[in-house]
């Protein structure tokens, strides 16, 4: 299996409480969390610097939701990377356009520590294929 460190974690969520809560999950399993972000202007500036593989969205956010940004890393910022939308709205509609929009995953607020690191697992499966 690829190695955690393989996986380049961007996180995004005007929570300041949930940025930190997911970022310590992450991290105390081995991942590697290269930024944060608590707006999608934020998001766009840190992608471009660290090259996240992995994005996780929170979809109700200030100015520019999770789902638009979501779109605009698919269409505009070059590089594999995979999304993972995350929402207390998990509306049949929601979650359609969240993957319509890019999003490999769909996580309903508030979700368990096992839901969220088996939703990075499975993207860090995803990176292993493609490494064979």
């Amino acid at each position: 299996m690829a190695e955690k460190q393989s996986l380049k974690i961007l996180v995004v969520d005007d929570s300041n409480f949930i940025r930190r809560s997911i970022i310590e999950i992450l991290t105390s399993e081995g991942y590697n969390v290269v930024g944060e972000a608590s707006s999608a202007e934020d998001a766009i500036q840190i992608a471009h610097t660290s090259k996240p593989n992995l994005l996780l969205l929170d979809i109700v956010m200030p100015e520019i939701s999770g789902l638009e940004l979501a779109k605009h890393f698919q269409e505009k910022i070059s590089g594999e990377k995979y999304i993972i939308m995350m929402s207390s709205l998990a509306i049949e509609s929601i979650v359609i356009e969240s993957i319509s929009n890019g999003a490999i995953d769909f996580l309903q607020k508030p979700f368990e520590r096992d839901d969220l690191l088996k939703a990075v697992s499975k993207i860090e499966r995803l990176l292993d294929k493609e490494a064979r």
